[in-house]
């Protein structure tokens, strides 16, 4: 509940800036993932866990939202989460090898997690007609993504002037002003009836979700089915999925409601909220590592190329804003488009793309992503029971981060898989018998001859294979965004919103 002695838009702008510090957890430290690998002497796919067990935690944790509200009110949950959130941070600042660094991650991820669902559901209460909700649902993306949009191009000069935990330590400031207000604005009304959490259910879709992510990150690197340790894992995973589906339709509470489900706008807005998901964190982890490592962009043009992303999104949220007598589906498709054009642009790059042209297909990303989110928000929860909306906030948000964490890793896999088949490939034909490497034209850039010229022949190889893996994710990511248009035909659209 709010407290009535404030303006809605300031309980707006409070709950705005409540989630923009989880949301800036993401942005402003993808940045700096190449410093960091370096810093930490991790691999690739390992440097990537500190953005995916993040997500995890936070798909995880998200689900209980509901209970913690229940139990101890809105505020008070808000409240600790901050703090938690804030200790968390400063613990990632402070970390020297990579293992305790991903344990504060966890923590972060755990502990932001009810930040976003619990300020949506304040703001779906706040809001309750539907041309208000996209009103609202609009000032809060705007708003949301400013944050986030500024951080990359904060966090990555100050890690290119000092070093990647500035990107932690930029946040304090934040987190205190997340907690003031929280502490001001925000106040306990009725809370919703006390239930007994369902921990058995709870458990295994824990486990479950884990395990689907261990097999995704790891496979590739211990070749997949060969590997005891992958077959354990997949084991466990179809276990405890199984125990959780058949515990789920017998337990009287259940931990995930099945009647959510029941309700045709919800479940199609799961699909696509997981689609969402998928593609709008998943540029902002592959993109700095690929123009680092690649075509050695500093840490200040990626946080700049980065914040491109939030100026296109914010362009979005101001023009759907002014179309909430649109069909919202039109909104969603466009959206979509967009996307898909975005990542074929991203798929013809090559390793002298300059910065204006990724910036462009950043803005035309951001744009996409900005279309596709308000109208997604209202048509999911437009026909839902107002009683089953805080459950379904905290699941819509679960499925929302599990599709970035899952599309990130798999993006990840295609790049170290096709990266070594291409560089197999490309190292077959550098022989003294390839006319191309002999001829007149290239006899002084390459020296197959000497020690020196095949080391750089390597290393070119070695780059060209890697921008071809990269290449192939953002065809990937293309798909991802044209596949699901068909399905928008099946959604319900009503004139109003059902007030909650």
């Amino acid at each position: 509940m709010t407290d009535d002695r404030y303006p809605r838009v300031i309980v707006l702008l409070a709950m705005s800036l409540v989630t923009a510090l989880y949301v800036a957890t993401l942005t402003i430290v993808n940045v700096a993932l190449p410093q960091m690998q370096g810093a930490l002497s991790a691999t690739p796919d390992q440097i990537s866990w500190v953005v995916t067990l993040n997500l995890v935690a936070t798909a995880i944790a998200t689900p209980l939202s509901g209970w913690l509200v229940a139990r101890w009110g809105q505020r008070q949950v808000l409240i600790w989460c901050v703090v938690g959130f804030t200790v968390t941070t400063y613990l990632c600042a402070t970390a020297t090898t990579l293992e305790p660094l991903l344990l504060y991650r966890v923590g972060q991820g755990a502990f932001g997690a009810p930040l976003v669902p619990i300020s949506q559901s304040i703001i779906l209460n706040t809001y309750r007609e539907r041309d208000e909700r996209a009103f609202a649902m609009s000032v809060y993306g705007m708003a949301v993504v400013i944050g986030p949009g500024l951080a990359p191009a904060l966090g990555g000069y100050m890690a290119e002037e000092y070093n990647w935990r500035w990107i932690f330590y930029l946040l304090m400031p934040v987190c205190g002003l997340a907690l003031l207000s929280i502490l001001v604005f925000i106040r306990d009304g009725v809370r919703p009836d006390r239930f007994k959490l369902d921990w058995t259910g709870f458990i295994a879709l824990s486990v479950a979700v884990t395990c689907l992510q261990l097999l995704l990150d790891r496979g590739e690197r211990l070749d997949w089915f060969e590997s005891e340790a992958i077959i354990m894992i997949s084991v466990v995973l179809v276990l405890s999925l199984y125990f959780f589906v058949v515990h789920s339709s017998f337990h009287k509470n259940p931990f995930i409601n099945p009647r959510l489900f029941t309700d045709r706008n919800y479940a199609i807005g799961l699909f696509l909220v997981f689609v969402y998901g998928m593609l709008n964190v998943t540029p902002t982890v592959l993109l700095p590592s690929m123009l680092q490592n690649l075509a050695g962009y500093p840490d200040s043009d990626i946080g700049f190329i980065l914040a491109m992303r939030s100026v296109g999104m914010i362009v979005a949220f101001y023009v759907i804003g002014k179309m909430s007598a649109v069909d919202p589906r039109v909104g969603l498709v466009v959206g979509l488009v967009a996307i898909a054009l975005s990542g074929v642009l991203s798929a013809l790059f090559d390793t002298n793309v300059t910065v204006w042209q990724v910036c462009w297909v950043g803005i035309i990303q951001g744009v996409g992503c900005g279309l596709m989110w308000v109208p997604l928000s209202v048509v999911a929860f437009s026909t839902l029971d107002p009683k089953l909306v805080p459950d379904g906030s905290a699941f819509f948000h679960l499925i929302r981060n599990y599709g970035s964490s899952i599309f990130i890793a798999l993006n990840v896999m295609v790049i170290v898989r096709t990266t070594k088949v291409n560089y197999s490939e490309l190292s077959e034909i550098a022989t003294p018998y390839n006319q191309n490497l002999t001829s007149p034209v290239t006899s002084g850039q390459v020296d197959i001859e000497s020690l020196s010229g095949l080391l750089s022949l390597a290393e070119e190889i070695s780059v060209q294979a890697g921008m071809i893996g990269y290449l192939n994710s953002f065809i990937l990511y293309a798909l991802g965004a044209l596949i699901p248009i068909p399905l928008l035909l099946m959604l319900r659209i009503k004139k109003q919103a059902v007030s909650v």
